[in-house]
């Protein structure tokens, strides 16, 4: 919920990492390096490979010191060392200090995974995506750390042994290599969230209650209703910087990221530039003039005609955009885990603000299933440059433990450790009064110095790694990981959920009203990592995505309906000229091994239990 995805928290690793959460996208745009810089990675991934992992000696001594641990983390989202609670914990337990190296804040995308590797030494925590054959590389160059060793009291990691075969199968070597994301215990046919869609339209609920609940069917209503709640929220306010819509361009990667994720609301998911709808049997591309991602475009340029998108639209950042949400000057959201998470403090809720689920009758959100062999798309791996690695090992299996995930829980969830946000009450985990703040608004609130002091965001892991479904059941309180679907939780009563629930036919949670109402489509949940691209046709890729994210744009700000299709035009012909049609022959052989995929972990998940 706090950050994103960075990515992937994909269940269909294909590709692009977005900062707070995962939706499935398509294959990233990759970084170019120079050619001195590749040269020097490829000599030493072949020299590393003479020293192969499978060599390595299993050293399980410990010289018991505090120690700094370099973490190569290929989807955070800080950088330095770990501050505040979190530091706290894992320096009692551990005596280890994290020292993350993060590209996505050094900048250079793929140049510092590249500089490092060609060093020899990646990290001694590592933390990477494993798609287009990066691990079996990593692997073969000997820079991972074969954890098999290990393994002799690791309760946690041989419980979800399942990820580690088939980060193995990935890796293309005998070993334990890592772990994936999210490992479930639960069916892989049954949704993963139980709360809420990671993507689904949600609006500030105060407002569309003052202009009387009106009926949306469909996406041409939407405009029509959103526009009213703008004029409504200026009047109210007396401010004209209240937009409906703010878009950004940060994360747009192989299309228009804020079009992208609404075919999320009507059941699809994307590998590359090709679109499918649930389990994978129906598909479209982005250049169909009647499919779903030029649907979205045409919402959001029929919203821009309307006068109800932030003009900065196209020159912010997704931290500008934050901070006018945490300001209350956006009305609609894409995500269930932005607004929310920014606006709906307990005390908005107790004056009936905030934002709620949209009733937006034709929508059928996307929803991915559990993971059982979880996400390897991306994984948590040791180093073979790594003192200590037992005490590592350790760490990796606390991480995947009940108290590790209340630790250090990310992407969908807020860490809430127990003793400082929770206590068992009566039998139930029920939120303390620190915990409801940190939980809901952890904005300005400080932690007691006994637990580490500073600010509670600020504490919080910068692993920016899930390790189990946050819906998943912890054994020892018998509910989810997930606070908000506590019994205690949902037993709590406001103004804002109690008129939300009463014209959403009494639904208590966001997938009670989908499922109420058929409005979620369920993707078996199966980890998929693509495979290695040649270079030409990553030159190919980046040079169509780059013409479908530049005429997007252009066709959602353009002055009329005929300038709009014209774009549209635009966007088609390019693409077509630049050689779609062999991309996309490439993007539905991988859709249909991931829908294979699917099929597989569903039999086996069967024939288990």
């Amino acid at each position: 919920m706090r950050r994103f995805f960075g990515m992937l928290k994909s269940h269909h690793i294909s590709s692009d990492h977005y900062d707070r959460h995962s939706w499935h996208l398509s294959r990233a745009t990759r970084s170019h390096v120079g050619a001195a810089i590749a040269l020097l990675t490829s000599a030493s991934l072949v020299l590393a490979g003479c020293g192969s992992a499978s060599s390595q000696s299993a050293d399980t001594s410990d010289d018991g010191k505090m120690m700094t641990v370099d973490v190569f983390d290929q989807i955070g989202n800080v950088g330095g060392l770990q501050k505040g609670w979190f530091a706290k914990i894992i320096k009692d337990k551990f005596k280890i200090r994290l020292n993350y190296i993060t590209p996505n804040v050094s900048g250079g995308g793929d140049s510092l995974f590249d500089t490092r590797t060609a060093a020899g030494n990646l990290g001694d925590l590592i933390i990477t995506n494993t798609g287009d054959g990066r691990l079996a590389k990593l692997v073969k160059a000997g820079l991972l750390t074969d954890m098999t060793p290990y393994m002799k009291n690791e309760t946690y990691l041989k419980k979800f042994k399942s990820s580690a075969q088939q980060v193995e199968k990935l890796a293309g070597k005998k070993g334990i290599w890592g772990y994936g994301q999210d490992v479930s215990d639960r069916s892989p046919s049954e949704p993963a969230e139980i709360y809420a869609p990671k993507a689904a339209p949600y609006i500030m609920w105060n407002y569309y209650r003052e202009i009387g609940y009106p009926r949306i069917k469909n996406l041409d209503d939407f405009v029509g209703v959103l526009k009213r709640m703008q004029d409504q929220a200026r009047k109210d306010t007396g401010k004209n910087d209240i937009w409906a819509l703010s878009l950004f361009k940060d994360w747009d990667g192989n299309a228009m990221a804020n079009a992208q994720i609404m075919t999320n609301w009507y059941g699809f998911w994307q590998e590359g530039q090709v679109l499918a709808y649930g389990n994978g049997t129906q598909r479209q591309t982005s250049l169909d003039r009647k499919g779903i991602y030029q649907k979205t475009l045409r919402f959001l340029h029929k919203c821009e005609a309307a006068g109800i998108v932030d003009p900065d639209s196209s020159t912010q950042s997704w931290d500008q955009r934050t901070t006018k949400m945490n300001n209350e000057k956006i009305l609609m959201t894409f995500w269930s885990w932005d607004g929310k998470l920014k606006v709906n403090s307990a005390e908005n809720k107790a004056k009936g603000v905030g934002f709620e689920l949209a009733p937006l009758e034709d929508q059928k959100d996307y929803v991915s299933g559990n993971l059982p062999n979880g996400n390897i798309g991306s994984i948590i791996a040791i180093g073979s440059k790594a003192k200590n690695k037992q005490r590592l090992v350790n760490f990796i299996n606390w991480l995947y433990s009940p108290d590790g995930m209340y630790s250090s829980a990310a992407v969908s969830g807020t860490p809430c450790p127990k003793g400082l946000c929770w206590v068992m009450k009566n039998g139930q985990p029920a939120l303390t009064d620190f915990g409801e703040k940190a939980f809901y608004n952890p904005a300005g609130l400080n932690v007691p110095a006994s637990w580490g002091g500073g600010g509670f965001a600020e504490g919080q892991s910068g692993l920016n790694f899930q390790t189990v479904n946050y819906s998943d059941i912890d054994p020892s309180t018998h509910e989810p990981f997930d606070p908000r679907v506590w019994k205690s939780e949902l037993a709590k009563k406001n103004p804002l959920d109690s008129d939300w629930s009463a014209h959403m036919g009494g639904a208590k949670t966001d997938m009670e009203y989908l499922e109420k109402h058929h409005e979620y489509v369920v993707q078996p949940g199966a980890s998929y990592a693509s495979p290695e691209e040649d270079s030409q046709i990553s030159t190919v890729r980046n040079q169509i995505n780059t013409a479908i994210i530049q005429h997007s744009w252009k066709a959602v700000v353009a002055n009329s309906d005929a300038g709009f299709d014209s774009e549209i035009s635009k966007m088609i012909d390019t693409a077509n000229g630049l050689g779609f049609a062999k991309i996309q022959k490439i993007d539905d052989a991988n859709i249909a091994a991931h829908v294979k995929a699917c099929d597989e972990v569903v039999a086996q998940y069967k024939a288990k239990h």
